[in-house]
Order: structure tokens, then C-alpha cells, then sequence
């Protein structure tokens, strides 16, 4: 493997449980008051995405704007001290570019959360290429996010390896053809059908990507 391509949200930084609650505590009692939609249904998906999934599927309550609104609030109260940074992660990064890796940031979340974190966690030099929902066509689980991060790494798919905590992140790793790790070190959100393998903590990810860097 030539590249390794972290997912943020539930990976980077463990921000996801804080996502869960707000969207059963918040986001989804506004958006489908009957309670029958599941947090875990648009977990990774681009929250800009999640409105025409919900409307399509549930009775909606609220208007497009409503439903941005709410995601955009939980976004600055988490990104704004809520996350925290998965243990050992910038020493990760330092040995996977040592190895000759590079390392890309693939992430449903917009560029203004994306740059909170690294500020937050002195990131800013821990990448070689980001790629936000934002910026494609089609936010996981379609490939397109997983395609450009490739793309702009000059990398085959093959070569590159991810890590997704999410169903739907896992999803579009996997149909953009990389080798795809499950993590599960945050909370256990991952289809085990779905990933080429699981890991449960962050010393156990940092062992399985050095030996397939190898």
C-alpha cells in the first residue's frame, strides 16, 4: 500500500458520539418528530445530503434550511472544544510518512469544520491532499469523495488503504476500490459486512496500517 486515507469524524477525532446526541437529541426530534428515523442512518453522509434522504423516507417537519441550520449549530459546538484527538494520531502520521506514505484527509464534513480540526489539533501539516463532501457530486456512500482524494495523490485505489467508522464512509471506500479498515474505536457504527476488516483501538490500527504500508 502506497496511502492511507483517514475518515475524520469517528476516526481523527472522536467527535461522533457528540454528533449521535445531537441528532437524537436535536436534530432528528425537529426534523422527523415521529421518532422513527435512526442516527445511524446518516452516519457519514455529507449533512447537506441528509435532508433529501430523511424527506425522502420520513414525514419532515421542517423545511432544507431548518435542517442545515440544526446540523450547522452541532457543528460549531462540537468542532468548537467537543472533539478530542485519537491517541497517538500525529505520531501515526509521522511513521506512515516516514515509510514513504501519504496520508489524505476524506471526510463528509465542509471545509469550515475541516480547518476548526486542524487548527485545533495542529494538523494543518498532517495531510497530503483533503477532500470534503463539499467539494464532489455525491457525498458517501457514493465513491466520489474516496475518487478525488485518490486522484489528487497520483495513487491506483488499489494501492491505498482506508479508515472509515461509518456504514456509509466504509461504503464508498470500498466501491472507489480501496482496502478498507472498519475502526470501531469510537463507537461500533460499522456494517462488519461492508470493510475488509475491523479494529477496535488505536494501537491496533496504528500495527495493521504500518505492516500493510510495508
Amino acid at each position: 500500500m502506497a496511502a492511507v486515507l483517514f475518515d475524520m469524524d469517528g476516526v481523527v477525532i472522536d467527535s461522533e458520539a457528540a454528533w449521535q446526541r445531537h441528532k437524537r437529541e436535536t436534530i432528528l426530534p425537529a426534523v422527523v418528530p415521529d421518532g422513527s428515523a435512526d442516527p445511524a442512518e446518516i452516519t457519514g453522509m455529507y449533512y447537506r445530503e441528509i435532508y433529501d434522504y430523511l424527506d425522502a423516507n420520513y414525514e419532515t417537519a421542517v423545511d432544507r434550511e431548518r435542517c442545515d441550520e440544526l446540523f450547522e449549530a452541532a457543528g460549531r459546538e462540537i468542532y468548537g472544544g467537543d472533539a478530542g484527538l485519537m491517541d497517538g494520531f500525529p505520531e501515526l502520521v509521522d511513521a506512515l510518512h516516514d515509510r514513504g506514505a501519504s496520508v489524505a484527509l476524506v471526510t463528509s464534513s465542509p471545509h469550515d469544520w475541516i480547518d476548526l480540526v486542524l487548527e485545533s489539533f495542529d494538523l494543518t501539516e498532517a495531510f497530503d491532499t483533503i477532500a470534503s463532501a463539499a467539494d464532489v457530486e455525491r457525498g458517501k456512500p457514493e465513491p466520489d469523495v474516496y475518487e478525488r482524494a485518490i486522484d489528487a495523490l497520483g495513487e491506483s485505489p488499489a494501492d491505498c488503504v482506508a479508515v472509515e467508522d461509518s456504514t456509509n464512509g466504509s461504503r464508498a471506500a470500498v466501491a472507489a476500490g480501496a482496502y478498507t479498515i472498519g475502526y470501531t474505536g469510537v463507537h461500533d457504527g460499522v456494517d462488519r459486512s461492508v470493510p475488509d476488516e475491523l479494529v477496535g483501538d488505536p494501537a491496533t490500527l496504528r500495527e495493521r496500517l504500518l505492516a500493510l504500508i510495508e
